[in-house]
């Protein structure tokens, strides 16, 4: 029975559940577990593996009135598909010299010259990584990720905005209790 339940708890880990009961952060539903357990279930993930995951985003639940609303918010899909598109051509010329053909598939060499960063970026990103302690796979992640955040806004040099929203991306496994 016990490695059904670490399997179970694993698998419900992996699917974004922050926490045993998956209620932890829930504006609806209050949360059962100890800060214990839920710093022990979350410890059940590696430092590697989570390295591997380029984007950590928190997705609260959706209110039913809001599913339902006929109002629609938000940008249409049409527009992001464009500001996408746009931004999967610049990586393609970016790179059509080589055998890449997104920032995401970037190697070392190509992520220092193509991510370079003027001094404030620099600072945000040296901060970040000293205070949150990421490793070198995490750094290379987010200077990938602020790349494309910049293709998305249709800017030629990746900008502090971007490095800060990349890191963000990055911060949701550090911020274990906030």
């Amino acid at each position: 029975m016990k490695t059904i339940t670490n399997a179970f708890s694993f698998r419900n880990l992996l699917e974004g559940n922050p926490c045993p009961c998956g209620y932890y952060g829930d504006l609806k539903r209050e949360c059962r577990c100890s800060p214990r357990q839920i710093e022990s279930y979350r410890q059940r993930i590696s430092g590697p593996l989570l390295d591997r995951i380029d984007l950590h985003v928190e997705v609260p639940l959706v209110d039913f009135r809001e599913l339902s609303s006929q109002t629609a918010s938000g940008e249409k899909s049409s527009v992001i598909r464009e500001r996408v598109v746009a931004a999967r051509n610049i990586q393609l010329d970016r790179f059509k010299k080589t055998s890449v053909t997104s920032n995401a598939a970037m190697t070392s060499r190509l992520v220092r010259e193509h991510c370079q960063l003027d001094a404030e970026s620099t600072s945000y990103l040296g901060h970040a990584m000293e205070q949150m302690n990421f490793s070198a796979r995490a750094h290379d992640r987010i200077l990938k990720v602020a790349r494309t955040l910049a293709d998305l806004s249709g800017s030629e040099a990746i900008r502090p905005e971007h490095v800060l929203e990349a890191i963000q991306y990055r911060a949701l496994d550090r911020k274990l209790f906030s």
